[in-house]
């Protein structure tokens, strides 16, 4: 009996030696799909915006290369520039940022015509100016990953591509879609410049000695409607000669000068200061009417709003002034060629003198006829200038 047990409990302990052993830990698998979001980029105009002057034509105050300070109206000329610093987002990565352009269109916002490629710079850490914000996140932390500062510099074409009135931008372009920053501006491009001139300026029968007044004449700024653009206005002229062979004599030779000659162009120089060599009041009155031929023998009086020639530099008792001579546009009209100097504003600018489209300055002519005088003095110019602000 003891010897079967003995032989049962081999046989089970057998039985659990040939088991299979199997692990205590079991598991699977399962897939992850992950799309990063397509992070259109975001662009933020930085405080460094300025408009340039061209290095054609200098201004009163403003020269090649310089900041055009005294542009107050929203107009632009060809040559002239406008420089923007803008920082730009992509949250997938800054590479995929395709192109920064500047564009010019008739409506705000993305898709207007690329004028040109901004330029991406090197520069770090995120500018108060820019306000950079996600929603209701203000962003602190440059990140060189997902951001990068462009410099944008547009330059005003010529006329035949670039004229008229544009909504100008900065537009950030990336594969997952393209931003422009929130300030679209508003330009005239080009405007046309024009100055007209309504009434004639004719002295008839007058007297050999004596001072005789012309019609009232209104210049006139005729800029494009709707360009804002301002004109600063001047006046000069040429002597006048007698375009027939009369044996004309005014009062020693054939010609009636218009001005004494230290008003002449030759003795004008560039940095000549304001009136160092125009101080003298117009003398037409005093010896004008003489048989002095170096002498005022045309000047004038304007009015423009509620100011006008009494009292500025080189008027008469009466307010009239003499006239530089010129017949082309120079720097050196900005010391003496000034139609009205009554009160100085924005720096060097007459607050008279300054005309807005369809605006006009009305002025008067006194002409002292010198004696003796015979003949019809009617070869020669009075010009009238308009120089853009």
């Amino acid at each position: 009996m003891k010897k079967r047990a003995l032989s049962l409990l081999m046989t089970a302990m057998l039985m659990i030696t040939v088991l299979p052993v199997y692990g205590v830990d079991a598991g699977t698998g399962i897939g992850i799909d992950i799309t990063p979001e397509e992070f259109a980029p975001l662009i933020w105009m930085c405080d460094e915006r300025r408009v340039v002057e061209d290095c054609v034509e200098a201004g009163r105050t403003s020269d090649c290369s310089n900041t055009l300070f005294e542009r107050t109206q929203n107009y632009a000329f060809e040559g002239e520039q406008i420089e923007w610093l803008v920082l730009v987002m992509d949250k997938n990565k800054i590479e995929q940022i395709q192109e920064v352009v500047g564009t010019i269109g008739d409506t705000q916002g993305e898709g207007n015509d690329i004028e040109v490629e901004c330029a991406r710079t090197d520069r770090q850490g995120i500018e108060e100016s820019c306000n950079a914000r996600i929603l209701e996140e203000e962003l602190t932390e440059f990140n060189p990953d997902v951001m990068a500062y462009y410099e944008c510099i547009f330059t005003v074409e010529t006329p035949d591509s670039m004229y008229g009135e544009y909504f100008v931008t900065i537009e950030a372009i990336s594969t997952d879609g393209s931003a422009t920053m929130d300030e679209n501006e508003f330009w005239f491009l080009n405007p046309v410049v024009a100055v007209t001139i309504d009434g004639d300026v004719v002295f008839e029968d007058v007297r050999p000695g004596a001072v005789s007044y012309s019609d009232t004449i209104l210049v006139g700024n005729d800029a494009d409607e709707g360009s804002g653009v301002l004109l600063d206005m001047f006046v000069s002229g040429t002597d006048f000669y007698d375009p027939d062979s009369s044996g004309a004599k005014c009062p020693v030779s054939n010609r009636l000068k218009l001005s004494q000659d230290l008003r002449s162009q030759v003795d004008l120089g560039d940095g000549t200061a304001s009136g160092a060599t125009f101080t003298e009041d117009c003398n037409a009155d005093a010896v004008g009417t003489t048989g002095t031929d170096n002498a005022d023998h045309l000047c004038y009086f304007a009015t423009s709003g509620a100011y006008d020639t009494i009292g500025n530099a080189n008027s008469d008792a009466e307010g009239y002034r003499p006239i530089v001579y010129s017949d082309q546009f120079t720097r050196d009209f900005y010391n003496d060629a000034e139609i009205i100097n009554d009160l100085q504003i924005l720096g060097t600018y007459w607050a008279g003198n300054f005309l807005a489209p369809g605006a006009e300055i009305a002025v008067t002519f006194k002409l002292a006829l010198p004696e003796p005088c015979v003949g019809d003095f009617s070869d020669g110019d009075i010009f009238f200038w308009g120089e853009a602000i």
